[in-house]
């Protein structure tokens, strides 16, 4: 009888869906940004439209499944708007508090702009809260699920590297139609704009190898996807946390085209998702091929 995948389950704050391990392979796949499970104790005051928008909505179900290939899953069931696992755990934004926080806050963080660890802005300038949240607000959201998430990302990562000699790794997330960059502008005899449908962020090759890189652009391509790198999403804390080619740690950033399978007005599935699902399974069917014979040499030693 064949070994079915194994689901690690942290009620409310993650999904962690391990391959049998006989066909476990060094490729780890997160969505940290389409949760949808509201913590008890999250009380935005804004329209539930604007919180769906700020998800990577259902980026989790065109990856569901990728465990029959050997691929690692996991997830975070919270929203990104309750705590963002993309962020650096020191990006805090003041603004937010009613007393001042305890440690040194950086000058480069998100937060300056309302969008750090925790939300303050929802949309522009649209408040997430209409009330000061305090310290333990802010560190029980750090200690019950951003570092939970965190540890359980690393340490399949680091499971994976010492079984391989190597890991690759994909942070999934996807980008409003809005923000997709433009590779082609409006032009005469009713040419419209053309914009990418996925880009490709590796901190400009920083975070992983180059092949890693071009393998996914190849392999997008191929099926008739246009792709960009690094433009405009270079990757954020995640891979900048996790991607470490020189010790054999490859870390990427996936920005997926939200109109490709979401009707962006109401926030649902289009009748484009079967096709993406279809497409996205194909890519990490080649990519599971990939790895195995980039780790066969390896695994011989």
């Amino acid at each position: 009888m064949k070994a079915q995948p194994e689901e690690k389950i942290s009620k409310g704050v993650y999904k962690c869906v391990l391959p049998a391990h006989d066909i476990a392979l060094p490729l780890v796949i997160d969505s940290p940004h389409s949760g949808r499970e509201m913590p008890d104790d999250f009380d935005p005051i804004c329209d539930e439209h604007y919180l769906k928008a700020a998800e990577d909505r259902y980026v989790d179900r065109l990856f569901h499944g990728i465990a029959d290939c050997g691929v690692t899953f996991i997830e975070a069931l919270f929203p990104r708007s309750y705590i963002d696992v993309n962020r650096a755990e020191d990006d805090i934004d003041p603004l937010l508090l009613d007393e001042d926080w305890p440690y040194p806050i950086p000058d480069k963080g998100r937060s300056k702009h309302g969008i750090g660890l925790i939300r303050r802005l929802i949309h522009k300038n649209l408040s997430l809260y209409d009330h000061f949240l305090t310290k333990d607000d802010i560190w029980h959201r750090i200690h019950n699920y951003y570092r939970p998430y965190h540890d359980t990302l690393s340490q399949r990562l680091n499971y994976l590297h010492d079984r391989y000699g190597q890991v690759w790794h994909i942070n999934a997330h996807s980008m409003p139609s809005s923000s997709a960059p433009v590779l082609r502008g409006a032009a005469l005899f009713g040419q419209g704009i053309e914009r990418a449908d996925f880009v490709i962020g590796d901190r400009d090759g920083t975070c992983c190898s180059a092949d890693f890189t071009g393998i996914i652009k190849t392999l997008l391509e191929d099926m008739g996807y246009k792709v960009a790198l690094n433009n405009p999403y270079k990757g954020v804390e995640v891979v900048k946390r996790y991607g470490r080619p020189h010790e054999g740690f490859h870390s990427l950033q996936l920005e997926i085209n939200k109109a490709l399978y979401l009707d962006e007005k109401t926030n649902e599935l289009n009748k484009n998702f079967d096709s993406l699902k279809h497409d996205l399974m194909h890519m990490v069917m080649m990519l599971a091929q990939w790895t195995t014979h980039k780790t066969i040499p390896i695994a011989a030693d």
